[in-house]
């Protein structure tokens, strides 16, 4: 008995070494990735929305692969950070394929695949305004404003059916704003001062 004894303590080093170089690896990176999660949370609550982008992007990249609802969760964060950071084309560009995914995946929460939505219809809108000062021509950015329009009005359709009164309120004064965009005059749009999230 005593042996036995003997021969599983000596056996718990063997185990917790066998532990942490294997399997205790990915929970390492989780934990690194929980940090890093918490560390762009607090540049956020700070207003430091370019730190927590690089935050966001860091823990997205360590992040297994064997993780997609949390990944796509980080990629919206990162990208709303982004846009805030005045990085607005490349999180254009990632919530495009955000939303193409989320739309091609039925595993998808409703709610998550509600929100990628709104941000890129947010991100349309400020895309056109930025388009449009730029001089670029209608057929540039008609496209991208009707989509946003045209993804704003679903989500108020949608939530009409939830009753977030809240939220249904939300989108429609952001259709009416993306509507007026759309009919503005250059020189109106010029006049005006940009927009702010």
């Amino acid at each position: 008995m005593r042996k036995l004894a003997v021969l599983i303590w000596l056996m718990i080093p063997v185990v917790a070494g066998a532990y942490h170089y294997g399997p205790g690896q990915k929970q390492l990176v989780l934990d690194e990735v929980a940090l890093l999660v918490a560390s762009a949370e607090a540049a956020v609550e700070d207003g430091d929305h370019s730190l927590a982008a690089v935050h966001y992007d860091k823990a997205f990249q360590l992040l297994p692969a064997d993780r997609p609802n949390v990944s796509r969760r980080l990629r919206l964060e990162r990208d709303k950070a982004w846009m805030l950071a005045k990085q607005l084309p490349e999180a254009h560009a990632d919530l495009t394929n955000l939303v193409d995914e989320v739309t091609n995946d039925a595993s998808v929460d409703p709610e998550f695949a509600r929100q990628a939505r709104a941000t890129l219809a947010n991100s349309q809108y400020y895309m056109t305004w930025l388009m449009r000062l730029e001089g670029r021509p209608p057929e540039d950015w008609e496209p991208v404003i009707d989509a946003s329009r045209q993804s704003l009005r679903m989500l108020a359709e949608t939530d009409e059916a939830c009753a977030d009164k809240v939220e249904l309120k939300l989108y429609s004064e952001d259709l009416e704003s993306a509507i007026r965009l759309a009919r503005l005059d250059l020189k109106d749009l010029q006049g005006l001062p940009l927009p702010s999230q």
